[in-house]
């Protein structure tokens, strides 16, 4: 397998254990799931609310998938491309996740 790939697969696995993190983490203290409706609360929230949506996304595409493929019987085409939508999401947070550690000086 070249370098290129493991960092990619890496990346991935990176990007999606901090989104899974980010959104049990909200769970846990706001006693509520995270969800993209942080963005209709009042301006100061909803401001903040990005940056936390934008690496806690790939989880909450996920679970919104399997919650809406058990609920509404969405077909396996649907839960496929919500599936790759969440994929190439984490892998781009992965990726700057990583780029992030290390500049700071914590990665190889």
């Amino acid at each position: 397998m070249s370098p290129e790939s493991l960092q990619s697969i890496y990346a991935l696995i990176l990007g999606l254990a901090i989104a899974g993190a980010l959104s049990t983490g909200y769970q846990i203290f706001a006693a509520r799931p995270a969800s993209f409706r942080l963005l209709n609360e009042a301006r100061p929230k909803a401001l903040v609310a990005v940056p936390f949506l934008v690496f806690a996304a790939p989880f909450i595409i996920l679970r919104n998938t399997v919650r809406g493929a058990r609920v509404e019987g969405r077909g396996f085409v649907a839960v496929m491309a919500a599936t790759m939508i969440a994929g190439f999401w984490g892998l781009s947070c992965g990726m700057v996740i990583m780029g992030l550690l290390r500049a700071a000086g914590l990665g190889g």
